[in-house]
């Protein structure tokens, strides 16, 4: 590792660079129910517990042309994510903005365009779109918010003939024009980064405390269209490889999520080095395990777990590291067993998700690890307790992946661990870092 670090020790000097700090969102709102919609709506997998939400599939008539509403046209049958109307009543009632967690646990800065414009995005590791609250929204959407303005940056190329949208479960979607400018994190400018300018915007995307999105997965599976066909773009850390003036062992990024419950602790992102005292500080070496971006996610092997000392071989299971995750999705095999070893604990169909007592103290619960590639990783037990269900139950920070075909370890397992994304060797590396004292205390998750 040395000669790494000292590549990037010279690059971080002749450029400049620094700590992207993290912030907790002062207005995030810990929801357990909340959050696992958000990514039954995301990532459209169908639950296998009991719960109000579900998928069905709906007629879907694309509409006439110069038409207003979706009426004639070709037709179509459309997984739609849905909610019971009633507590037994069938899968008919629709998902609305208030169904679903909305707002980033965390919030970065990064500056667009020259003289820069500085807006707050969430960085996400399980998407690959840049996107911006831009003038062209309604005026009331641009409310609170940090507004992008081509028309400001003389840096700024336009695109005349490139599109962009995000579509979820429940029909909500993000969508607008595409431009070039200049984009910095942490100290690093990134020349013409395709920046997605929002002009249409559902109220589950607009109700969020950020000014957008910042996508750190793979180029694969960006939205943008040319002539309306998929024309994926880089993402900043694709381009920040192809400018070609960064060194190989600084074709990186790095996360670091720390609770509130941790004393002294700032949550960070750092881009072209390591942080190499959190690396000494754990006393390990980093472990590096190959990536698997044929879907464009962070994808790595994840073939076992340990609860208290016995193991549960998964064999060939994967698992994708996601930021833009606050939970972390298991399998049902994984998910039964771990609530097992906790006092009270079971699963809550209204809630859908696995609950336990408030009055459980840490050393009630149980040493819990996943593996990433060949080596397991412990999910400290503060993390287990997500947020409150009710007054006297927690809801976990552990849930089911329903048929998802892989885990989703999100800020649950990435709180546990400095994780160190090296895209330009295609590998993910990470060490420990479980905080000494456990604190379940009232839960703020961020």
């Amino acid at each position: 590792m040395d000669s790494i670090y000292s590549a990037q020790n010279k690059l971080r000097q002749d450029l400049g660079l620094t700590k992207v700090i993290a912030v907790p969102n002062k207005n995030y709102k810990p929801h357990g129910t909340k959050s696992y919609v958000y990514l039954l709506n995301r990532f459209g997998f169908e639950p296998t517990k009991p719960g109000p939400y579900g998928h069905v599939n709906r007629i879907h008539q694309r509409g006439l042309a110069n038409q207003k509403v979706a009426v004639g046209g070709r037709v179509s049958m459309k997984r739609v994510l849905v909610k019971k109307d009633g507590p037994d009543g069938e899968y008919q009632g629709e998902v609305t903005a208030e169904d679903v967690q909305n707002d980033s646990m965390y919030l970065c800065e990064v500056e667009i365009g020259e003289p820069a414009q500085t807006v707050r995005l969430d960085f996400d590791t399980g998407s690959s779109d840049l996107w911006v609250f831009s003038p062209k929204l309604d005026t009331q959407l641009q409310q609170n918010h940090n507004i992008y303005d081509p028309s400001k940056s003389s840096t700024f190329k336009t695109s005349d003939d490139q599109t962009w949208q995000i579509s979820y479960g429940d029909g909500s979607s993000a969508s607008g024009e595409v431009g070039y400018d200049t984009v910095t994190i942490g100290g690093l400018k990134i020349q013409n980064q395709a920046v997605e300018m929002a002009d249409k915007l559902a109220d589950q995307f607009a109700q969020g405390t950020g000014d957008g999105l910042l996508g750190l997965a793979f180029p694969a599976i960006n939205t943008i269209k040319k002539n309306g066909q998929p024309d994926p773009q880089n993402t900043p850390v694709a381009n920040m490889i192809s400018q070609e003036d960064i060194p190989k062992e600084a074709e990186l990024f790095t996360s670091a999520f720390f609770s509130s419950r941790d004393q002294d602790a700032k949550s960070f992102y750092t881009f072209g080095y390591i942080d190499q005292d959190l690396v000494k500080s754990s006393g390990q070496d980093v472990v590096w395990t190959d990536v698997d971006n044929s879907q464009g996610f962070w994808m790595l092997p994840s073939t076992s777990a340990t609860i208290n000392g016995d193991k549960i071989a998964l064999a060939g299971n994967k698992a994708i590291a996601d930021t833009g995750t606050t939970l972390a999705l298991v399998s049902d095999e994984v998910c039964e067993a771990l609530y097992k070893q906790i006092p009270g604990a079971k699963y809550d169909a209204q809630q859908q998700g696995y609950v336990f007592p408030t009055s459980v103290t840490n050393d009630q619960l149980p040493e819990f690890s996943v593996a990433i590639g060949a080596h397991e990783f412990v999910i400290q037990k503060e993390d287990l307790a997500f947020a409150q269900a009710d007054a006297q139950h927690w809801y976990g920070g552990v849930q089911s992946r329903g048929d998802n075909p892989f885990d989703i370890l999100g800020d649950t397992f990435l709180k546990s661990v400095y994780a160190i994304w090296d895209q330009g060797n295609n590998r993910f590396g990470c060490v420990p870092k479980i905080e000494k004292t456990q604190n379940l205390g009232t839960s703020t998750s961020v």
